[in-house]
């Protein structure tokens, strides 16, 4: 049985649906991330697993122990705030204290175990200062050290990067995953940031309108996602509309509307529900100036003229009309030295278009 277990939770706010039939599994040391749109019910989810909202169905263990109906304070659960939250009037020693005390431990293993949390974080110095002494990152670290002082169960994660600038979330990113490697504990984060989700999670699953729609490895989603919502959610793509499909060996030939025929791998045999889309990730397409065009066996070629491009430091983001549609990539910035008005041919390998279904709902 896996370490924590998620059954078919369902909560409701007056007529709304929060979250609807959720279940997963997380298992010991595991770092599962949930991710999707504000509103798709991730942090709901996560309240209700903490403990703070009863849902109206389905049940939730940890360790082979049933703690759906148990209070916050029972569950040995160690939670990250999105804000922190930590009591201003209090110095850092005794934030990170307060959930020790809150369970009236001895006061010398509290010192002990303070002082212990407080040097895992860096920051054994500030026990004595007050928060709004601290950087917005080492706020960060005090709140994880408060989370993990209490050896818990399960540790949850609600947005933990959110309050912090655009350089220093990659920054403590970093260090919150040195952190989170030195704990055999399973973790379960809530994130709407793909970056976020792939950098720490095991696994993401990513919910839309109360549901998990997908759910497996940062890789597994990226590469094969099941539908327009979880291609277009994680990363950048090219969704190429089908308008029919063939067979010719082991490849698909799809028909795309204004454009003509390219081709994909066929779909596995798992692959259930109509192929709406054929999606390419703008990072797999090559482009060449028109008059350098030869493509390989086992290549897509797409001819059309450049648009603009944006010039982002180590890459290059072009747009590049083909027919009736905008083609999307990002490329190394010597690899696009075309002119906007130029015509270019675009190449890519067949096993790069991926066949992905429509959204369903």
């Amino acid at each position: 049985m896996s370490y924590l277990q998620v059954d078919g939770l369902v909560h409701n706010y007056g007529d709304f649906t929060a979250i609807d039939d959720v279940s997963f599994a997380v298992e010991a040391g595991e770092r599962l991330c949930l991710l999707g749109p504000s509103g798709c019910g991730k942090t709901t989810t996560l309240q209700v697993i903490a403990g703070f909202v009863q849902p109206r169905a389905g049940r939730v263990r940890v360790a082979g122990e049933e703690i759906t109906g148990l209070p916050p304070e029972k569950r040995s659960i160690g939670i990250m705030f999105q804000n922190y939250a930590l009591f201003p009037h209090m110095t850092i020693f005794e934030n990170v204290a307060f959930g020790l005390r809150m369970r009236r431990l001895p006061g010398q293993e509290i010192r002990a175990r303070v002082t212990e949390a407080l040097e895992v974080v860096r920051l054994g110095h500030k026990a004595r200062s007050m928060p709004s002494q601290l950087s917005g990152g080492e706020q960060q670290r005090i709140a994880f050290a408060r989370a993990v002082v209490i050896r818990p169960r399960l540790l949850l994660l609600d947005e933990p990067f959110s309050n912090l600038d655009a350089r220093l979330r990659l920054t403590m990113r970093a260090e919150l995953l040195e952190l989170l490697e030195g704990l055999d504990i399973a973790t379960l984060m809530v994130t709407h940031d793909q970056d976020e989700a792939m950098a720490v999670g095991h696994r993401i699953a990513v919910m839309r309108a109360g549901r998990i729609r997908q759910i497996g490895s940062p890789r597994e989603l990226y590469r094969h996602p099941n539908s327009r919502f979880v291609g277009e959610f994680l990363g950048q793509s090219n969704l190429f509309p089908v308008g029919s499909l063939s067979r010719a060996g082991e490849q698909t030939v799809v028909d795309v509307p204004g454009i003509g025929a390219i081709l994909a791998e066929s779909p596995p045999a798992s692959f259930t529900g109509p192929v709406r889309f054929a999606l390419v990730r703008p990072e797999k397409i090559r482009i060449l100036p028109r008059a350098e065009a030869g493509v390989a066996e086992g290549f897509n070629r797409l001819d059309g003229t450049l648009e603009h491009a944006i010039f982002l430091g180590p890459r290059v983001e072009a747009r590049i009309r083909v027919g009736d549609l905008i083609v999307q990539i990002a490329a190394e910035t010597d690899a696009v030295d075309a002119t906007p008005g130029q015509p270019v041919t675009l190449t890519w390998p067949v096993e790069a278009t991926v066949l992905i279904g429509g959204d369903d709902d």
